[in-house]
Formats: structure tokens, sequence, C-alpha cells
């Protein structure tokens, strides 16, 4: 499974691998408390704490054991988030796409969906999985239905799973497989070439 960094291009966003340059625009992004309210890491405070973790997301890359992304929404040139792989497991073909954080003004626009699309695209075209998973804290209902909206399945809920800053979460886990992903990525590609705002 070669996790080497590299740029997915699509129509509304970018995925490029994260850098010192995207810092300024993910602190403003993070600055929003609900954008960060169910992530592993309280918002930051400074752009040197933004800075602290991006070297942290580009010391996992280096080592190999990730690939993270900032999202760039293609219209501005701006960073507006990030997304990751997490829990990469070559043996078993499996990765999970997760820490994932947008700026809420591309809240139900084709952002996340691109998103997911060009990541997806990857993870089973490019590193040949048969698996990626996706989990959410059970308190987060919009993340919740957004990867719903994607095509993945539910799987199941791992009761006080993970201590996140302080609380015991419940964690939804869902997911897609290599059978299904045809018939989701067809599904993605038609929502790509609807409307800009959601519903």
């Amino acid at each position: 499974m070669d996790l080497t960094p590299v740029v997915l291009c699509g129509r509304w966003l970018t995925l490029e691998p994260i850098d010192a340059r995207h810092a300024p625009d993910l602190f403003q992004v993070m600055q929003d408390d609900e954008v960060c309210r169910y992530l592993f890491w309280s918002p930051p405070r400074n752009l040197d704490e933004t800075q602290t973790l991006v070297r942290e997301a580009r010391d996992l890359m280096t080592r190999g054991e990730s690939i993270v992304f900032a999202q760039i929404w293609n219209e501005t040139g701006r960073c507006v988030g990030s997304t990751r792989l997490l829990d990469v497991r070559p043996a078993d073909r499996q990765v999970e796409i997760g820490s994932t954080f947008l700026a809420r003004s591309l809240w139900r626009t084709p952002a996340n969906t691109e998103s997911k699309f060009l990541f997806l695209t990857h993870c089973f075209e490019k590193l040949g999985c048969v698996r990626v998973a996706l989990k959410t804290d059970g308190r987060n209902v919009r993340s919740q239905e957004a990867i719903a909206r994607l095509g993945a399945s539910r799987e199941g809920v791992l009761r006080k799973h993970m201590s996140i800053k302080g609380f015991q979460r419940d964690t939804v886990y869902y997911s897609i497989l290599d059978s299904e992903w045809p018939a989701v990525k067809r599904r993605l590609a038609q929502r790509l070439h609807g409307p800009a705002r959601e519903s």
C-alpha cells in the first residue's frame, strides 16, 4: 500500500498534502467551535499551535503511516479544512478516512461530497483497499447523516469507545467495500453534477 502523498483534483475542491503554508487558513477555520467540536484536539489558540498540528501530520506522512490532506476550495484557492487516513492496515487492505473538518460556510455544498469522492477513489483504485471505514462521534448526528448520504453502510456502535476531551464517547462505524464502490462512485458522481448548494 503506497502512502506516498499525492494531489487529487476535482471540479470544486482539491486535496493536497498538508503543509506549513496551509496553517494560516486552517487556524481561521478552527476558530469556529462547532467545526472542532468532535475532533480529537482542541482548537489551536494561535498560529504556532496550528503549525505544530501541521508538523505532527507531516511526521505521520514521513513515517508512511498516513496521508493528511489539506482541502482547497478551487474557487478561492483557500484551505478550508483537512482530512486524513487513519488505522492503515496494509495486510488487511483496509484504511479509515477520518479527522475530517470543513469550514462551516461550505457545509452542505459539494465540498464534502467531492472530498470523499476523490479520497475514496484513491483508496479503492490506487491503494487497492477492500474496505474503507468511516467513524464518527455518536453525538455528531450531522456527520452520521453526511456519511450515510455517501452510501456507506452503518456497521454499529462501539459504546464508550474513546476518551475525547474528557468525554467517553460512543463511536459509530460505517464502511464501504470494494464490491460496493462502483455503485457508490456512480451515485456520488451524479450528486457532484447537481446544484452548488445541497438540500
